[in-house]
């Protein structure tokens, strides 16, 4: 029994010497590639044959789920000559062999357009009786950083705390942030303090020096993005200054709503006082003008009383003196289709003295009343 033991070492190593010269993968690429989306990746997947490597040539690609209670997922696959790329739905048409002819010794893939979907394990499985070899590999499709958005938070002026923030709403995490100023200095301010994970400069009582202009970077592992951002720190307002002028400018205002105020009151009371001064009766007016009966009235009641207060002596002379004694008013207030009388003629007056006379008189009731004569001059006699 003891001199078969080195029989059958010798031949387990012939048998193991032959098994590692036949089919080999020698690609020694990175296991893991990141490329972002949009892109293109290549994984490779190299081979040597052996003389003793003498099966049909197959090769497969597929995707390795996390989960090993699942089956694997052929992506394309190679064999009797022939590629069969769409075997995978969710890649199909962006997914070939890199050599046209892969038993070459090619076995690599590229793929197109890449999806964060397409993310996974990607093993690549060549196989030729008896050699079978394998190889895996990690793809990571990530989103590169949108554009950054710049901006400010609080007041910028001397002796405040402010705080730049920069922020890219799209990307894989983890993104990282970076400021630097791009004028004057290039140098950030003394007192700011770098949040490198949410984008945030915080600056603490800042100083005109600090005024320039800022780029923020967004950078992931597949791509970066920037913007800029221009600061100007100004001095502190005038505070007394700009309470005097709020000040002046009240008083201004009262002062501009008093003068209306006093303009309608005194617009008001002179309205007042001309309605009352219409509707007061001043003495130094004459009276209206009476009507046309009135004054004839007036003139004919005259008469009559004049007349029986007369003798019979001056009857003549009251005669004459009728046409003297007409108010003015009836001249002209008179409408032209009244006439004035004539005055009494010497027979008119006559006749009036005779019925006038002192028998006639006392019949009808009258007192005797006794006249002293005048003379031209107005004397008595």
């Amino acid at each position: 029994m003891e001199p078969r033991t080195p029989r059958l070492c010798c031949l387990l190593l012939g048998l193991l010497a032959g098994w590692s010269s036949a089919l080999e993968i020698i690609s020694s690429g990175p296991t893991s590639i990141d490329q972002a989306s949009g892109q293109s990746a290549k994984l490779g997947c190299e081979f040597t044959l052996a003389p003793e490597d003498t099966g049909p040539l197959d090769i497969e690609w597929s995707l390795v789920p996390p989960d090993n209670q699942k089956e694997d997922v052929v992506v394309i696959f190679y064999s009797g000559d022939r590629a069969y790329p769409d075997y995978h739905d969710p890649m199909a048409g962006r997914v070939h062999f890199h050599s046209a002819d892969p038993k070459n010794g090619d076995a690599s893939i590229n793929l197109i357009n890449l999806k964060p979907s397409d993310s996974g394990t990607f093993q690549c499985k060549v196989k030729k009786a008896p050699g079978i070899q394998t190889r895996k590999m990690v793809l990571n499709v990530m989103v590169r950083p949108s554009k950054p958005r710049c901006s400010t938070d609080g007041a910028t002026l001397e002796g405040s705390n402010i705080v730049l923030r920069c922020t890219s709403k799209e990307g894989t995490t983890p993104l990282k942030y970076s400021w630097e100023k791009i004028s004057d200095s290039k140098l950030l301010p003394a007192s700011a303090v770098l949040d490198p994970v949410s984008g945030t400069v915080s600056v603490k009582n800042v100083t005109s020096s600090a005024s320039g202009s800022y780029r923020c970077v967004a950078s992931n592992r597949v791509g970066t993005e920037d913007c800029v951002l221009h600061l100007k720190v100004t001095p502190p307002p005038n505070t007394p200054g700009i309470i005097a002028g709020s000040i002046i400018a009240v008083l201004l205002i009262l002062l501009i709503i008093a003068i209306v105020l006093f303009c309608c009151c005194r617009a008001r009371h002179r309205k007042k006082y001309e309605k009352e001064i219409c509707n007061e009766i001043r003495e130094d007016v004459p009276p209206p003008k009476s009507r046309v009966s009135t004054a004839r009235s007036f003139t004919v009641g005259s008469q009559r009383s004049s007349l029986g207060s007369m003798s019979p002596s001056n009857l003549h002379e009251y005669a004459l003196k009728t046409q003297y004694d007409k108010i003015p008013s009836e001249e002209f207030e008179r409408p032209p289709s009244h006439a004035p009388l004539p005055p009494p003629s010497a027979a008119t007056a006559a006749a009036v003295a005779a019925r006038m006379s002192g028998p006639n008189l006392s019949r009808m009731g009258a007192i005797p009343v006794m006249i002293p004569a005048q003379n031209r001059d107005g004397s008595i006699v």
